[in-house]
């Protein structure tokens, strides 16, 4: 069967589609029914049933007999360290953990905080919470005190379980004093946080509250698993808010299974005892879902990275890794492929490395340009998959399916939408577009399984938030069109089209062009206000290593490229080169905040952002070129 046949399968009956693949989650109690819509727009998934999340990622693979299989292998270049522990051995851990916090009176519906590095205790604590029914709240480790502390506040969690530090190749970074700090600002107090302590920092406790992690686990007995609903929570997750308060989305445990079983072998075409690498942290969405639970509840290997892209030591990190781990796929941000581009332009370090068990590179998180695919495809000599999700919606929205049927990819597409989204691309007046039209990406409710039923205890937020623009659908935030394949093109966010002189252009459209420069490695172009056309585009180029041109020169070829390629209407006349780009830890590229910084605004950063130093820099890029308006 292939994808057009799944497709059709599910939008025939949805119902018994996703009844259908909810067999492959170990029930405590099977659902009768699929789809809960008594209560609209907050539709759920899976209510009747009873499950538990951390059995199907961990005791029925030790039942099945598969105890002795790797299940997470841990690679921190930044510590010089590798370690692996199979099935067996991480579910003593995760029970061991959940009987101690247990008996400190943690229980079925309270919520822990998680602060931690990328260590394996960190998904031992996501999984310890999960045996319990315990709901956790994964915040990006080294996150600033006051944004922990808006999360504390926000989700009042009975415990909190961090790491004492953090390892980045330019330092250390010390958890426990930013942890300290969040709960002196924040108006909840837990009743007691259990640190891990590494030993590039040993920290001060604060006792009674502060407990060493060894000491709380070194006694404590393992306990079963607790029986859950389908539509108890299990997790909370914190992105951005446009009001400055983090939202918290929630995931269900039922649907979440069974959107990660799903998607585990359909799109990643991954088999139990196959190495799966996520290289990204636990702190974001992919984290969850692809480093921690999607692997393991597919009874797949996982690998937990502690190092970047480049730079520990060098631009081959990745190669080492996949390597010497046998990793058959990974995944990973398009941000990621070009730091590796701009510092080994020809990819003399894949050369050095056997990467004959890599079968694909799937990228997500910022969209993909056609120029790094290209790259990523001529040197790994595998399929580049570019796909497109969010942190609510929990896995792929669009991809393209390998484990079904590998279809043709077009640069520059996330391909096609999966089983549970129904697209559609509207205008401004919330009426479809035609096909090839630039437009608003929505999606017709219900979201599928896995998706988010709503925001943590704020249910009007969730409403005005994705649902009010375009009554019946739900509003991603992005932008794009779908051309007669029914492929989509995800080409920028919704505030990152810019409108001159009436026209709608997207800005992804432009980067594509300027990327497409042999000595241009990354780029981004912002709408700048203006008084003629409304608005004007702006380019920053990010210049490989090995250019030795000017970067004037440079400027000019892609200006007149932008002419040629888009065309006079697209009013593209600056060109800036730059040293690197505002990006949040993610990989995100913050083209707002440019854009408004180029308008003399004072943007408000977010605290993600891979470092503020950034900011200033452009800031001067944009005077230097005489584009900085006066506020």
């Amino acid at each position: 069967m292939g994808y057009k046949d799944v497709y059709a399968d599910w939008l025939a009956d949805p119902e018994a589609f996703w009844l259908k693949q909810a067999e492959a989650v170990d029930w405590i109690r099977s659902p009768t029914r699929a789809l809960f819509d008594g209560d609209t727009p907050f539709y759920e998934w899976f209510s009747d049933a009873q499950v538990n999340t951390c059995w199907n990622a961990l005791d029925r693979h030790v039942a099945a007999g598969h105890g002795d299989r790797t299940a997470v292998i841990h690679d921190s270049p930044v510590t010089g360290t590798k370690s692996r522990l199979t099935y067996a051995q991480l579910l003593d851990r995760v029970a061991r953990l959940a009987g101690a916090l247990q008996a400190r009176g943690v229980t079925k519906g309270d919520t822990v905080v998680i602060y931690m590095p990328m260590v394996p205790e960190a998904l031992i604590a996501m999984l310890a919470c999960a045996r319990i029914g315990a709901i956790h709240s994964v915040v990006f480790g080294g996150f600033a005190a006051r944004e922990l502390a808006a999360r504390i506040e926000d989700a009042q969690p009975k415990a909190i379980l961090a790491a004492s530090c953090g390892i980045e190749p330019s330092g250390i970074v010390r958890y426990k004093p930013l942890l300290d700090e969040a709960i002196e600002i924040a108006a909840h107090d837990p009743e007691f946080c259990v640190i891990v302590e590494r030993p590039q920092f040993i920290p001060d406790m604060t006792s009674p509250r502060d407990i060493d992690w060894q000491s709380f686990v070194q006694d404590a007995e393992a306990v079963d698993c607790v029986a859950v609903a389908g539509n108890d929570p299990l997790y909370i997750l914190y992105t951005s808010g446009t009001t400055g308060k983090p939202k918290g989305v929630v995931r269900h445990n039922g649907g979440h299974l069974v959107a990660l079983a799903w998607t585990m072998r359909s799109i990643y075409d991954i088999q139990p005892g196959e190495v799966f690498w996520t290289a990204s942290d636990v702190g974001w969405v992919v984290g969850h879902s692809y480093i921690c639970y999607g692997p393991l509840v597919n009874g797949s290997t996982t690998v937990v990275y502690e190092g970047k892209p480049v730079g520990t030591p060098d631009a081959g990190a990745f190669w080492r890794v996949i390597e010497e781990h046998k990793v058959k796929a990974l995944f990973t941000a398009p941000t990621a492929f070009r730091a590796i581009r701009r510092e080994d332009p020809e990819g003399a370090l894949i050369e050095k490395h056997d990467l004959s068990s890599l079968k694909a590179l799937y990228l997500a998180g910022e969209r993909a340009d056609p120029t790094t695919i290209d790259w990523a495809t001529r040197k790994l000599n595998v399929p580049v998959i570019d796909h497109w999700w969010q942190t609510e919606t929990g896995s792929a929205i669009c991809a393209n399916p390998i484990g079904i049927e590998q279809l043709p990819i077009k640069p520059g597409s996330p391909t096609v939408p999966m089983p549970g989204h129904s697209i559609e691309v509207l205008g401004e007046d919330g009426e479809p577009v035609t096909s090839g039209q630039l437009g608003a990406l929505a999606i017709r409710l219900p979201l599928p399984p896995g998706t988010l039923p709503g925001l943590w205890r704020a249910p009007d937020r969730y409403q005005q938030a994705y649902l009010s623009r375009f009554p019946g659908y739900y509003e991603t935030g992005d932008s794009g069109f779908v051309d007669e394949d029914g492929y989509v093109y995800i080409m920028s966010r919704t505030d990152d089209v810019v409108n001159i002189a009436g026209h709608r252009l997207s800005t992804g459209a432009m980067e594509e062009v300027l990327a497409t420069h042999p000595d241009v490695v990354e780029c981004a172009v912002i709408g700048v206000s203006d008084k003629v056309k409304g608005q004007r585009p702006i380019g920053l180029l990010c210049l490989s290593t090995s250019c030795i041109r000017e970067p004037s020169d440079v400027a000019t070829e892609v200006i007149d490229l932008v002419r040629k390629e888009i065309g006079p209407v697209a009013s593209f006349k600056t060109a800036i080169a730059v040293k690197r780009l505002p990006k949040t830890r993610s990989g995100k590229i913050l083209r707002s905040a440019m854009a408004k910084l180029a308008d003399g605004e004072d943007p408000a950063i977010p605290p993600t952002i891979d470092d503020p130093a950034i900011i200033d820099e452009i800031r001067q890029a944009f005077q230097n070129a005489g584009v900085l308006k006066r506020p």
